[in-house]
C-alpha cells in the first residue's frame, strides 16, 4: 500500500512539473521559447523536443517565470548567464559569439579558396610511354583466345 501511495505521489508531482500554464497566451509564450533554447545535454535538440531531464528542468523553469511576470529577454537572459551563449539557438552577436556567428562563413571561403588555387594550377604533363611499355600494351589490346578461367562449360558455369 505504502508503495502505491509512493507511486502515486510521484506521478502526481511530475504531472504538476508538465502542466500547461492556465493562461493560454502566456502557455504561447513558453512554447515558442522552448522552440528557442537548446537542450544542454542533447544540443541538437530544444528542449521542446528533448527527453532529458534537464530539459524537463528547464520547461519548467520558464513557465515558472513566465508565470512570475518575467520578459522573454529576462528569460534568455537568466538563461544565458547559467549556461552561457550557447544554450540559445540563435546566439546574440558580439565578440565572444564571434566565432559561432563567423566560421561558416570563414569555412565557405577557405574550401572555395582551396578549390580555386587547385583549378588555376597548371596539369603535370604525363610522361610517354617507354618502347618497352608500349609493347606491353600492344600485347594486352591484341585479339586472342579466352582465358581458359573463363571459357564456357568451366565448372563455374555448372552451377
Amino acid at each position: 500500500m505504502k508503495r502505491l501511495a509512493a507511486l502515486l505521489a510521484a506521478l502526481a508531482c511530475l504531472g504538476a512539473a508538465q502542466a500547461p500554464l492556465p493562461d493560454p497566451a502566456q502557455e504561447a509564450r513558453a512554447r515558442a521559447l522552448f522552440a528557442e533554447i537548446r537542450c544542454v545535454v542533447c544540443q541538437h535538440e530544444s528542449i521542446a523536443d528533448s527527453p532529458a531531464g534537464i530539459a524537463g528542468d528547464l520547461r519548467r523553469m520558464v513557465r515558472e517565470e513566465i508565470a512570475g511576470g518575467a520578459t522573454d529577454a529576462e528569460i534568455r537572459a537568466l538563461l544565458v548567464e547559467r549556461y552561457g551563449d550557447y544554450v540559445l539557438f540563435r546566439p546574440p552577436f558580439r565578440p565572444a559569439t564571434l566565432i559561432l556567428w563567423g566560421a561558416p562563413f570563414a569555412l565557405l571561403l577557405l574550401v572555395g579558396g582551396v578549390l580555386l588555387l587547385r583549378s588555376r594550377r597548371s596539369p603535370e604533363p604525363v610522361a610517354p610511354l617507354s618502347p618497352e611499355e608500349e609493347a606491353a600494351l600492344a600485347r594486352l589490346l591484341e585479339p586472342g583466345p579466352a582465358r581458359p578461367d573463363f571459357a564456357p562449360g568451366a565448372p563455374e558455369d555448372a552451377a
